[in-house]
């Protein structure tokens, strides 16, 4: 063997060995830990203790505000619309009037009929007149007894005549009274559907008065909950924007299922207020059904990640190390500023509220307290 071919069997042997060395070390390397607790300085944390604290258990149901007191109004003759005297949403006094039907036939006959009573009153004027003189004449003996009978019966007619007179003026004169339609009390003018001009009759909806003061909110509550409903339940009224507008009580409980919503009508009275002041308002109302010890936490201590809700504890190691512990928990409802917390956490945990989108689970911590 030359020279020349010696050296290249040296070289293709020294890289061999390389591979080999190479291959084996990969082998025995472990894999690199992503987060090792020994090799991360440890976060300075806020905490709180958990608390546990009377919790509402409560559901929320839309609710409708209606009046105590609300009138439809109907005419009660038939005739041609000829003046509103007022817009809806005006509020309006007792006897106000606020819409006028064509009065003129009526008028008329109104008219007719006092004139027909001023006639029997003449009549009757005069007949009491002959009646007190054909007295005199048979005391004075100048006169017979028939006649005097007569003059009583003449009396006795035109009387009757002119009692009937009287009460058909008076009918008439109320008749005449109901062309101009007047707010049954105090409230507001709900919607106007009609115009003037238009022939209303009876079964025609004029508009609605509703009372200003009188409201009350109607709550239909499912009835697979109606076991629960009882009258004296706690009610929490909020706006839409989940402003907390009232606190009530149901004071009554409808003994019947409503056909159409499958729910039982509660009600709960409601005092007018800016913000509550229209029948058939919509809000929402939660009735509160009993209360129970639950945990609770700050909501900054809640952290929501990939559909789940978790929070951290403080967790102290064997060694004395703290870490973060990442603990999923099933929120309730919110209490002010903190979560209500159904299951997860005990009372006494040491909750991370501070710096939660930085931790880790299993990253060291330094608890200061809240």
């Amino acid at each position: 063997m030359d020279k020349k071919t010696s050296v290249s069997l040296k070289i293709a042997s020294g890289f061999c060995v390389a591979l080999f060395l190479t291959a084996v070390t990969g082998c025995d390397k472990k894999p690199q830990q992503t987060h090792s607790a020994a090799g991360m300085q440890a976060m300075p944390v806020k905490t709180v203790p958990v608390k546990l604290e009377d919790v509402a258990q409560s559901s929320e149901y839309m609710a409708t505000i209606k009046s105590r007191r609300s009138a439809t109004l109907q005419p009660q003759v038939e005739g041609r619309l000829t003046q509103i005297h007022v817009r809806s949403g005006d509020r309006v006094k007792s006897g106000q009037e606020l819409m006028t039907i064509d009065p003129l036939v009526q008028q008329a006959t109104v008219a007719s009929q006092r004139a027909t009573e001023r006639q029997k009153k003449a009549v009757f004027d005069y007949d009491a007149i002959q009646l007190e003189r054909q007295k005199k004449l048979f005391e004075g003996g100048v006169t017979s007894r028939e006649l005097l009978d007569q003059a009583q019966q003449a009396y006795d007619n035109s009387k009757a005549d002119y009692d009937a007179a009287v009460a058909s003026l008076k009918m008439q004169e109320e008749q005449l009274a109901y062309y101009t339609v007047r707010a049954p009390f105090d409230g507001i003018v709900g919607d106007i559907p009609v115009h003037v001009g238009d022939h209303v009759t009876s079964s025609t909806m004029l508009t609605t008065v509703d009372s200003a003061g009188d409201l009350e909110a109607y709550i239909y509550i499912p009835t697979e909950r109606s076991a629960e409903a009882r009258v004296g339940l706690a009610v929490e009224l909020y706006d839409t924007g989940g402003k907390l507008l009232e606190k009530s009580k149901i004071d009554f409980l409808s003994p019947q299922v409503d056909p159409t919503l499958q729910g039982i009508l509660a009600k709960a009275p409601v005092h007018a207020t800016p913000e509550i002041m229209r029948n058939a308002q919509l809000i929402k109302a939660r009735v509160v059904w009993t209360t129970k010890p639950m945990a609770v936490i700050p909501i900054l201590a809640v952290v929501r990640q990939g559909g789940q809700t978790f929070v951290y504890l403080t967790k102290k190691q064997p060694n004395g190390m703290v870490i973060a512990a990442e603990v999923p928990i099933v929120l309730g409802d919110t209490v002010g500023n903190t979560y209500s917390v159904s299951s997860g956490l005990n009372a006494g945990d040491q909750v991370i509220v501070s710096s939660t989108q930085f931790l880790v689970n299993g990253m060291p911590v330094t608890p200061l307290g809240a």
